[in-house]
């Protein structure tokens, strides 16, 4: 989810949820150590559970930035070996790295030295031209040894010669069942599946075979699903947002940030997909895509945006 899940997503996502964790984009560990941190893996405390995603193949700065990224509060730290990227390729971290798992142990082992918060690892079934069999449990089993409990899999290959990063997301087909035969065989390791789960109904379903299931693009493209998520799956009997309730509730959020130099699309660019499905929805699209995207653009956008989408049945009616 690299440039979609920063921190103002987060914000809002968190809206909808109360119980789901959060996971960041991947930051590069040089990014932790050199680069702008409160830009980088700064967040509001309002976001938690949250968790953050590392990208990296040296252990040292690994090390590093996850004592930096502990430093800064989040829940957990995950070493990303799942993203197929261009950057992430060229960088040797990331997917590439499901052909080095002693390194990836070593990588884990350090960072699980460094700070007193949990550390996962999220992965693919598998690259190139690997046995999604017998080298997944090699690399699983090799990522286990060092201490860690949780592992996210992305249920496809990475195919990194011949496919675009766009085209390793839809391309390489899903395979849930392999990651079922992974729980099988550890029944003492927690098990996350990812990849190609649009509905809640699908993630229950999951989780009869597996311990947790994350979602990604339809959190992201059809944000309101997330609503559904604290009953749904936490048993949570308090009644959800409204979607209206949503934006009055991201309105002073927005207004702080505009208040600190944040652009006002740089936050409603994530906002587009809340009203998906509904009547009016290409209007509230519409709006937010081209008056938000104005330089001086304020939040009075925003109501303009809502007061469209929430009039637009009515006035469809007439």
């Amino acid at each position: 989810m690299m440039d979609w899940t920063d921190r103002h997503c987060r914000f809002f996502h968190r809206l909808m949820t109360s119980h789901a964790m959060l996971y960041t984009e991947m930051v590069t560990a040089d990014a932790v150590i050199h680069g702008d941190r409160d830009y980088l893996i700064g967040f509001s405390e309002a976001e938690h559970p949250v968790a953050l995603q590392l990208g990296g193949s040296d252990p040292d700065k690994l090390a590093l930035a996850a004592g930096i990224t502990a430093s800064f509060g989040y829940d957990e730290i995950n070493l990303n070996v799942g993203c197929p990227s261009d950057r992430v390729q060229s960088g040797r971290f990331g997917a590439s790295l499901m052909a080095e798992p002693e390194l990836v142990r070593d990588c884990i082992s350090e960072m699980r030295q460094a700070v007193d918060i949990p550390v996962t690892l999220k992965c693919r079934i598998g690259i190139d031209d690997q046995d999604i069999e017998k080298d997944l449990d090699r690399f699983v089993d090799t990522g286990l040894s060092s201490g860690i409990s949780t592992i996210i899999v992305h249920a496809r290959m990475a195919w990194l010669k011949g496919l675009s990063p766009k085209e390793n997301r839809d391309v390489p087909p899903l395979n849930y069942d392999r990651v079922y035969r992974l729980k099988q065989r550890l029944p003492d390791i927690d098990i996350v599946i990812n990849g190609g789960i649009m509905t809640l109904n699908e993630a229950q379903d999951h989780l009869n075979h597996v311990d947790g299931v994350m979602i990604g693009r339809a959190a992201y493209q059809t944000p309101y699903i997330l609503t559904e998520t604290d009953q749904f799956l936490f048993s949570e009997t308090s009644a959800p947002l409204s979607r209206a309730d949503v934006v009055a509730q991201m309105i002073p959020y927005i207004e702080t940030q505009r208040e600190r130099g944040v652009r006002l699309h740089q936050i409603t660019r994530h906002m587009t997909g809340l009203y998906h499905g509904q009547p009016g929805a290409r209007s509230w699209r519409r709006h937010l895509s081209e008056a938000g995207i104005i330089p001086d653009a304020s939040v009075e956008v925003l109501r303009e945006a809502l007061a469209m989408v929430e009039e637009f049945p009515r006035v469809a009616a007439e």
